[in-house]
């Protein structure tokens, strides 16, 4: 038991047991990164140039397009370069940061993502209180406090991880730098990091989990008083695409966390983290734009097709 990875460094396994597909998923993650890219700054700048999408909704839409772009951008180059040559290790300050940002902007997505089903929730059970409910101050704290609990999240777990001391080898059983797999490389007693990480995240997940939960339940009894088919339609449409989001999010945190202590199911869960990691800030955007009409009637208004000017 030695803790020389300050000065040595981790080796990222990642896929390195599956060298066939390593070629094939540096293309698939490279095209799913510039997708991210494009589609997160695309919603980030129509929501800022437009001043019709100056509305909560896309105020938080926004937020998570920016959180998503730097969630991504905080492992994936790292991840390409490993993918694509012999080379797998990690500076010990590069984890460091890594692990950081990960843990902070991943906290922050659980409850942003808590905050919209909340907005969604007035917008369909409270419409006519909507603009008096959601005003632009209460979106703005209600943002702040998400950024804030990801960072305080990310100060309490970062540090204890870091100071666990680490088995010889260095071989990190991941293709990014996490709680759990720092806590699995550790050859010493991780009895307190456990607790301290099951602790935070029935705050952090099952918690947030729970309110959109019933967020949606009362949504969907709203939804069923609505005597008209069209009324019926129109409301589930202001929150499929969240739903969507939330589903896809979810389902893989809990895919790649709550899973058996076993080697196969550790491989497997690596390909679930990978769609967590990499997949669902790439379809955040096609999911928020391909049905959105504000979205598309911004677009063709940014590229001087706008039907309504035309008229004019």
């Amino acid at each position: 038991m030695v803790n020389q990875s300050s000065l040595e460094g981790f080796i990222l396994l990642g896929f390195s047991e599956h060298p066939q597909l390593e070629r094939i998923l540096f293309v698939v993650v490279s095209a799913s990164y510039l997708l991210t890219l494009v589609g997160n700054t695309f919603i980030i700048l129509l929501s800022v140039l437009d001043p019709r999408l100056h509305s909560p909704m896309y105020f938080f839409l926004s937020n998570l397009s920016f959180l998503d772009l730097c969630f991504t951008t905080s492992f994936v180059p790292q991840m390409l370069v490993n993918l694509w040559g012999p080379n797998k290790t990690i500076s010990f300050l590069g984890c460091s940061v890594q692990l950081f940002i990960f843990m902070s902007l991943g906290t922050t997505e659980c409850i942003l993502l808590t905050v919209m089903a909340f907005d969604r929730y007035v917008a369909v059970c409270q419409p006519l209180h909507y603009a008096t409910i959601i005003h632009p101050r209460l979106c703005r704290q209600l943002v702040t406090v998400a950024w804030v609990m990801g960072l305080a999240q990310s100060i309490l777990q970062t540090p204890p991880t870091l100071h666990l001391p680490f088995c010889f080898h260095r071989q990190i059983n991941n293709f990014l730098c996490e709680v759990p797999s720092l806590i699995r490389l550790s050859c010493a007693d991780t009895t307190y990091n456990e607790i301290q990480l099951a602790v935070s995240s029935v705050i952090i997940v099952v918690v947030p989990l729970g309110l959109i939960l019933v967020s949606y339940g009362a949504i969907a009894r709203a939804v069923m008083r609505i005597k008209s088919a069209k009324g019926r339609r129109k409301a589930f449409g202001t929150c499929s695409s969240h739903l969507l989001v939330v589903t896809l999010f979810y389902s893989s945190v809990i895919a790649v966390y709550l899973q058996p202590k076993n080697p196969y199911a550790q491989e497997r869960g690596k390909f679930f983290g990978l769609f967590y990691a990499v997949g669902t800030p790439s379809l955040n955007p096609l999911i928020y734009t391909l049905r959105n009409q504000e979205i598309k009637r911004a677009f063709r208004k940014l590229l001087g097709k706008d039907e309504d000017s035309r008229e004019s």
